[in-house]
């Protein structure tokens, strides 16, 4: 009989019983990859995977996404020494995903991090990241640790009910200090008034009005690069 040890019984890896160890490994291993990476200041990009190129109705925010990023890459580029660059964090899918990847891609594909996700549809990686600077979660939590740990800024464009889960979450960490206070960049007031009724929960005493101070509503690429440059510091 040929004994196993435990660390290579992968039985016993897939079990229930040993969650813990993989929810672990969630967190060291992509820990272990970024420092090798030299990874440390990140914008992070939430979006719908579901926004194409040439949208049906609505604005165009592919390609908003696509020129925010390839603008932010040459401002970092350009004002900030190798090791202080801002990367360009998406959860690495398609849609607004890849268009964010795809612009900064354009000035330094290396730029580029995706934090991947096991989806039963929807999500597969896009090809404007590097397999050294791509993961692939099984937990949501985990993967949701990093990009809050990661990130210096993030910016929201419209999408559904993953993105207002990764909206929410910024605000409630940055409101109760759980997470330090950042520029966040709501892309897109025509779909986040109509979304998200933040002024009724302010007039209902749900939220506090110093709450609303948490977030910025932009129209376009010029108002949220402005933004962005002006409060990001290396």
């Amino acid at each position: 009989m040929k004994l196993v040890k435990a660390y290579k019984n992968n039985e016993f890896l897939m079990s229930e019983e040993a969650r813990g160890v993989r929810i672990l490994c969630e967190y060291l291993e992509p820990k272990r990859r970024l420092e090798r990476e030299g990874i440390v200041n990140a914008i992070i990009f939430y979006g719908s995977a579901r926004l194409g190129p040439k949208p049906k109705e609505g604005p165009d925010y592919w390609k908003a996404a696509t020129e925010l990023t390839e603008r932010l890459a040459r401002w970092t580029v350009a004002e900030h020494p190798a090791n202080r660059r801002f990367h360009m964090v998406s959860g690495g899918g398609p849609g607004i995903m890849e268009a964010v990847h795809k612009g900064a891609a354009k000035v330094d594909r290396r730029l580029n991090v995706g934090l991947n996700i096991s989806l039963p549809f929807e999500q597969h990686l896009n090809p404007h990241v590097e397999g050294s600077r791509a993961f692939e979660f099984h937990y949501f939590f985990m993967r949701k640790f990093w990009f809050m740990n990661l990130a210096q800024a993030t910016v929201v464009f419209p999408g559904g009910f993953g993105t207002m889960d990764e909206l929410f979450e910024v605000l409630t960490l940055v409101q109760t200090g759980k997470s330090r206070g950042m520029p966040t960049v709501l892309f897109g007031g025509e779909f986040w008034r109509k979304a998200v009724n933040f002024k009724f929960l302010l007039a209902r005493g749900l939220i506090a009005k110093k709450d609303l101070d948490n977030f910025h509503l932009v129209d376009d690429v010029d108002g949220a690069y402005q933004y962005l440059t002006k409060s990001l510091k290396p």
